[in-house]
């Protein structure tokens, strides 16, 4: 039997990080995590639950615009304070207009971050504003892997809520 011709490994890796930035392979993506959400659901601290969808989103968005910082910003140099800076201020976004923008600026960086993924020659090299172990494609995997993470708690809060179908 003849052997399959292969892609180019690295041209394999790189389309697996870019799906793997909002996969929905072993996980449910973000935007189907918030698809039929009611309105009034999204600033909703359910019992024994931290945080709200909105918290969750938020966090989601802030992490992710700054890992894409991180990645791109040649004089990036880290600012933000843990946690208080990466979390919104309240439970509940302050107006519609906020939640639609938070979902597209979302969205927006999820496609730089996959243009990264696409775009860096060598993925196991240092970012140029990073220490130790801090390569594109650690940052890559680390947003993929929060993200993830984050979505699974936006389903569990939304099945606490009963606004999960």
């Amino acid at each position: 039997m003849a052997t399959p011709m292969r892609s180019n490994p690295s041209d394999v890796v790189r389309e697996h990080l870019v799906r793997a930035l909002d996969w929905e392979d072993a996980h449910v993506s973000f935007d189907k995590a918030l698809a039929a959400l009611p309105a009034q659901a999204r600033g909703v601290r359910p019992h024994g639950f931290e945080c709200s969808v909105w918290e969750l989103v938020e966090h989601i968005r802030i992490a992710q615009a700054d890992i894409l910082d991180f990645c791109v910003n040649a004089r990036y140099a880290h600012h933000m304070a843990w946690p208080g800076d990466y979390w919104p201020p309240a439970p509940a976004p302050p107006s519609d207009t906020a939640w639609a923008d938070s979902l597209a600026a979302y969205r927006r960086d999820l496609e730089r971050l996959r243009q990264v993924a696409r775009d860096v020659e060598d993925l196991t090299v240092l970012v140029p504003t990073g220490t130790g172990t801090q390569t594109y494609l650690r940052a890559l995997l680390l947003t993929a892997d929060h993200t993830a993470y984050h979505v699974g708690q936006i389903v569990a809060v939304r099945r606490a809520l009963g606004a999960w179908n």
